[in-house]
């Protein structure tokens, strides 16, 4: 069977196969950067100091790491070394043998700790010495400083749970909505929400249902205005294609693309690895836009539209009803010649705190 070919006689079994992961993905951050640069050769002086000075707490580590290998760049001696390159193979340590799993959580994404201690700690470098010059002046670079660090937050969301749902992937605004008769790697009609991030919405992307990924592709692009037609077809993007894990099996694609800003597209996860529903995936660094393209099917019932405000992994995009219990309330039909979207409809929160 063709990998991108919808299986029509069992809707219950597993549509595609896994795809490998591509030559060009050879990091969680595929486009590089400057940042990248410096904190991957910070890890090869700390990799040495640790093999010279410290080879006891190196096979204390290598004692507890799980997994088959990978194609890893370089030797991963304990867990900060997997931070870019998760997605090259299986290597983990479980989190009672982590000693660094309180990293995780923190309310800033990991991802963003060479921008903060470069970017943000070097502005208030410049405001500490305009401040002994003159204070009025250290304002500007002083609340740079604190707009990175709370650029790369990290909230932790309550996420619905009531069957099919399809949540939003990302912060920001809905700014298109549109429908195809023909999606092929979905096999047949379907539905493409774009969203937009601007600098102040929070940047990391999540899980629209649960999911098993199947195959990712990285394109190297221009960086247009992500609000323009041609940024979807010309930007740097990343695809991440999904296949939902409870029945009915269906396929999504969800693609962050980069904008004039954001020049950086962030996704840690590999193929064959399954999420969670409303889980993180990736973040795109500093404004930019997200799609999520899913099947348009009988009963799917839209819950936004353009122009609302969405939050990743707890605003409802869409629910299909058959999936979900009587009781559910219903949002505008997918072609339907209302043009209004119902209210998000509720679903059962997973127990936890939403900042």
């Amino acid at each position: 069977m063709d990998s991108h070919s919808v299986n029509d006689t069992d809707p219950h079994a597993p549509l595609r196969g896994v795809e490998p992961l591509p030559a060009n993905i050879d990091s969680i951050q595929p486009g590089g950067g400057v940042c990248l640069s410096c904190e991957l050769a910070w890890g090869r002086c700390r990799r040495w100091y640790l093999r010279r000075f410290r080879p006891a707490y190196v096979a204390r580590l290598r004692s507890t790491r799980q997994g088959v290998g990978g194609t890893y760049p370089h030797d991963i001696l304990d867990p900060r070394d997997l931070k870019f390159h998760r997605n090259l193979g299986d290597l983990h340590w479980p989190a009672a043998a982590d000693p660094f799993a309180w990293r995780e959580r923190l309310p800033i994404a990991r991802v963003g700790w060479a921008e903060i201690l470069l970017l943000g700690g070097g502005l208030a470098l410049v405001a500490g010495a305009l401040a002994a010059v003159c204070w009025p002046l250290a304002l500007v670079p002083a609340a740079a400083a604190l707009f990175v660090v709370y650029f790369f937050r990290h909230p932790p969301r309550r996420v619905p749970e009531a069957a099919g749902l399809v949540l939003a992937p990302a912060d920001g605004r809905v700014f298109a909505i549109r429908e195809v008769e023909h999606d092929e790697f979905v096999g047949g009609p379907a539905v493409v929400i774009d969203i937009f991030l601007s600098v102040f919405n929070v940047h990391l992307n999540r899980v629209p249902m649960g999911c098993r990924v199947l195959g990712l592709t990285y394109r190297p692009g221009k960086f247009l205005n992500a609000l323009r037609p041609r940024a979807a077809q010309e930007n740097e993007a990343l695809e991440v294609r999904l296949e939902t894990t409870s029945p009915p099996i269906r396929g999504l694609r969800v693609r962050q693309i980069a904008g004039a800003i954001a020049r950086r597209i962030v996704c840690w996860v590999r193929p064959g690895e399954h999420l969670p529903a409303g889980g993180p995936f990736g973040m795109i660094k500093l404004g930019s836009r997200t799609e999520i393209t899913f099947p348009r099917e009988p009963g799917l019932a839209l819950q936004v539209r353009c122009g609302d405000r969405v939050r990743a992994g707890t605003t409802i995009l869409a629910r299909y009803a058959g999936d979900a219990a009587p009781s559910a309330v219903a949002g505008r039909a997918v072609g339907s010649e209302s043009g209004a979207a119902g209210a998000a409809a509720p679903g059962g929160p997973r127990p936890g705190t939403e900042r």
